[in-house]
């Protein structure tokens, strides 16, 4: 079993219409052989499962190895951009997924995509100008500080 060290939040980047089949399609267009995330949150809050725990995701490079991926599926609004556009019915599923997750993995971090970006100007902190993305378009660490 992988030693797990961080909870990764994501989002899908997409439309929130998109199901499995469509990440799924993304991934390979990619050219990925694994999928980006371990568990995806559909917009009515159905959690799906998409690669075993026990095996590396490619949520974010130089990441992986330690890490469970899970994502939400929407982030952008109808012009592309980044936005927290999550349902309620995601947001309570991601809790329950999340909190489920650190009763499994109680040393792991919770951190957001974004909070990974490198540290540029060497000051300990990932600040808002050094985040390569703005996945997952939330402060994971404001919504989860009670984990």
């Amino acid at each position: 079993m992988r030693t797990i060290t961080h909870i990764v939040i994501h989002c899908t980047a997409s439309p929130q219409s998109w199901g499995v089949r469509e990440l799924m399609a993304e991934f390979k267009a990619k050219g990925w052989k694994s999928p980006g995330y371990h568990y995806a949150i559909l917009a009515d809050g159905t959690i799906r499962q998409l690669h075993p725990l026990d095996m590396v995701a490619n949520g974010v490079k130089g990441h992986n190895e330690h890490s469970i991926h899970v994502a939400w599926v929407g982030g952008i609004d109808r012009q592309g951009r980044p936005v927290d556009n999550r349902t309620d019915a995601q947001r309570e599923a991601m809790h329950r997924l999340v909190d489920d997750l650190r009763h499994h993995y109680p040393q792991a971090t919770i951190v957001g995509h974004r909070d990974l970006s490198p540290d540029r100007n060497g000051d300990g902190k990932v600040t808002r100008d050094e985040w390569v993305k703005q996945c997952p378009c939330f402060e994971v660490k404001e919504e989860f500080k009670t984990l």
